[in-house]
């Protein structure tokens, strides 16, 4: 026997059947054809051009601070006090929504919570309902080796699930993960269609009483903060108080202040959902670093300095949203097989190439949605994510656009060229 093949036997049966981050896979393409020099705008990252988008100076110059005062022991694996006693300030003042300090757990970024919550409610074989596209549901649901259970949504409903869709699958459902904003598409769950699906969890969990497990919520809103024009951020506990007990929020600073670096996130759960978690990530050592905790804890409670960054952040995200938007909207017009969800919220855009059957320039038929990214890529140098990586079907023509890392400049430029590309299809 080889040895390559020896060693691969001798590795688990996750460890052989999980799927890498395929984005990370795409970009390290992309960084391949830009050392060959070749022009490439990419908007395939959820993060940050970090000399556009830099943390906020307040936020930065306190978790300094916290380092120079040697504050970098461990961390309490709930986390620190004075940071969950912030949170329990912020969410109170800016959501409307109250949580006591041990229904508070801080981690390092959402995705360990994740993780967490995952191993905390669903037991192998569990049901796990989640939409498709969304981040990541099927990577956390193959670790704890749950029964799938997907609903691909569409724009009619922008992407989002609605009760109608969720109920024919809750019998015997362990677990129902919603984003909102939600990754890819920064669309957001309508307050009407959010409160159907919350009644939905409060009657299916009063049917179910002591003979059956809990379906839970996981909420993720990661990007609740970054709404624009009259987009409005909806949570289940406000509009349904009744489906409290059963929600588990995710949330943190990543992406609200720009932040993907820096690690600190939480969860606000029923305080034994989150005893279990703090165990689980007290194995793990999945804590946020003391100083990031201390610095985050003393900016999220200078109320002027958070609502001073985030309108001049918001409107530079617009700005770039709207333009891509808006040139997207041109195309359409123009009679391209394009199309554009509007912005609501987060860092991204929906759009669509609608190219299958089309023939290049050259003859060759555009057969495959893989095709059409291909050729996107190649002529019109866009690189953007298709939704089958977020769950899709392969046959989805629906792509998530990230605007955290562009550049305002590179925009028109941008849209000049893939015009072209569009104009060479027959």
């Amino acid at each position: 026997m080889h040895k390559d093949e020896q060693q691969k036997e001798t590795l688990s049966q996750l460890a052989e059947s999980l799927i890498g981050n395929q984005i990370v896979k795409m970009n390290g393409e992309i960084r391949g054809m830009i050392e060959r020099g070749e022009r490439v705008f990419n908007f395939t990252v959820g993060d940050f051009n970090t000399s556009v988008f830099s943390i906020p100076e307040e936020l930065e110059f306190e978790i300094k601070k916290a380092y120079q005062e040697k504050q970098t022991n461990y961390p309490l694996g709930e986390g620190d006090a004075s940071l969950r006693q912030a949170i329990q300030a912020f969410i109170k003042q800016r959501e409307g929504i109250s949580y006591e300090l041990d229904e508070i757990l801080v981690a390092s970024g959402g995705r360990p919570l994740i993780y967490a919550l995952f191993r905390t409610i669903v037991d192998p074989g569990d049901k796990v309902i989640y939409p498709v596209p969304s981040w990541n549901n099927n990577h956390y649901a193959h670790f704890v080796d749950a029964k799938h259970c997907t609903i691909e949504v569409t724009a009619a409903t922008n992407f989002h699930p609605t009760a109608a869709q969720i109920e024919p699958h809750i019998q015997g459902a362990t677990l129902l993960a919603l984003s909102s904003p939600l990754n890819p598409t920064g669309t957001i769950i309508p307050k009407a269609q959010l409160k159907e699906i919350a009644e939905l969890v409060v009657r299916e969990n009063k049917r179910r009483g002591d003979k059956e497990k809990k379906l839970y919520m996981m909420y993720d809103q990661i990007y609740w903060m970054l709404t624009y024009n009259d987009s409005k951020h909806h949570d289940p506990v406000s509009i349904c108080p009744e489906v409290k007990p059963y929600v588990i929020f995710v949330d943190g600073i990543s992406k609200c202040f720009a932040a993907t670096g820096v690690r600190v996130g939480w969860s606000l759960a029923p305080a034994h959902i989150i005893n279990k978690m703090k165990a689980i990530l007290s194995h793990v050592g999945a804590w946020a670093p003391t100083p990031e905790q201390k610095g985050t804890a003393k900016f999220m409670l200078q109320t002027d300095a958070v609502d001073k960054f985030m309108k001049t952040f918001l409107d530079a995200l617009w700005e770039r949203l709207k333009a891509i938007a808006d040139g997207f909207t041109n195309l359409k017009k123009a009679g391209y097989a394009v199309d554009v969800l509007s912005p609501q919220a987060a860092i991204y855009l929906s759009v669509q190439f609608d190219l299958k059957g089309k023939k290049t320039s050259e003859g060759r038929i555009l057969e495959t949605q893989e095709m059409v990214t291909d050729y996107i890529l190649q002529n019109a140098g866009l690189a953007i994510v298709p939704f089958p990586i977020f769950g899709s079907s392969e046959n989805s023509s629906w792509y998530r656009l990230s605007v955290g890392n562009s550049k305002k400049a590179d925009i028109p430029i941008m849209l000049e060229r893939l015009e072209a590309a569009l104009k060479a299809l027959s």
